[in-house]
């Protein structure tokens, strides 16, 4: 019990961290039809821009601070990268924002270094929360999971009661008619891709001294990210959310289970042919592959349902 109840909190605790990061990638996708390659990288941005505010400042300000700076930075993406090339179609978006990996990672080793940075969480969440069969919970996850929901609850909010959230989802359905209504429509698109941006720097706050703050954290939480977003359905922010909490649990139980995939099965009396390849594989111990779950679910879901669990977006 104590080792599902550890792991169950963990696995929430890490969903909620994917959620907010592959959530600001769902609203630009589903909004404007934007595959960002380099929202990782923006996320990486947020949690280095969030060490140094925190070195000045502390660690609320920043909290505040670098989403906005976030933000800004994907608004002037938006209007003098993305805007430009949008004529061109989807693939020159695609190769625009692959590009952008590349430049913002060595941008911040030219900047930060190549060391990771001590990112720590601030001295005043740095205790136990509560206890349980002799494990501690840290206060600092409660307050992650605390942000995560807060972030789910106002973005619903925004954009589904509000006069700003019908008028960006009108923009996305009609933009000619938006526009002949009076609004600027690239102006709308350029707060979506800032919003997300935003999202993405805030993830970049709360889980870089949670996970580690170093120049190849985009590379190891990118992956993922476009797990939970094919998974959970392209353009649907609640299939997101699903994806996100399904896949943290998956990893975190995984790292656990001793037992290999044969082990599962022989109850039922199945046996596995000679030596081969597939004979290896379902010998090898869970936590050994625990990484590769997530993508070997992305490929099932790709095989038998290529919208995801509740994707919405045809074209």
């Amino acid at each position: 019990m104590e080792i599902v109840l550890v792991s169950l909190l963990n696995g929430l605790v890490y969903g909620m961290l994917l959620f907010m990061l592959a959530s600001g990638l769902t609203l630009i996708f589903s909004m404007m039809g934007v595959l960002n390659f380099a929202h990782a990288s923006v996320y990486m941005i947020g949690a280095y821009l969030a060490f140094t505010v925190s070195q000045y400042i502390g660690f609320f300000p920043a909290l505040i601070i670098a989403p906005l700076l976030c933000g800004l930075i994907g608004a002037a993406i938006e209007i003098w990268g993305l805007r430009r090339v949008h004529a061109n179609g989807h693939i020159a978006e695609l190769l625009f924002t692959f590009g952008l990996v590349f430049i913002i990672g060595r941008s911040v080793q030219m900047i930060w270094g190549m060391l990771p940075m001590p990112y720590r969480m601030p001295a005043v969440l740095d205790f136990p929360l509560f206890t349980f069969y002799g494990e501690y919970f840290p206060a600092y996850r409660g307050f992650m999971l605390l942000v995560s929901a807060a972030m789910l609850i106002t973005t619903w909010l925004l954009l589904k009661k509000t006069r700003v959230g019908l008028i960006i989802q009108a923009a996305l359905t009609h933009p000619q008619m938006a526009s002949a209504l009076g609004h600027n429509v690239p102006r709308v698109f350029t707060i979506v891709f800032a919003g997300g941006c935003a999202l993405a720097g805030l993830a970049g706050v709360i889980g870089g001294n949670y996970q580690t703050t170093e120049p190849g954290m985009a590379d190891s939480m990118g992956p993922i990210v476009f797990v939970v977003v094919v998974f959970g359905g392209l353009g649907s922010l609640l299939g997101c959310f699903v994806a996100s909490i399904l896949m943290g649990m998956i990893q975190s139980f995984a790292v656990v289970i001793n037992a290999s995939l044969f082990d599962l099965i022989k109850p039922l009396g199945v046996s596995l042919p000679g030596d081969n390849l597939f004979t290896e594989f379902m010998t090898v111990p869970v936590a050994r592959i625990g990484a590769l779950l997530p993508f070997a679910l992305m490929i099932l879901i790709l095989l038998f349902r290529p919208r995801g669990l509740m994707g919405t977006r045809d074209t």
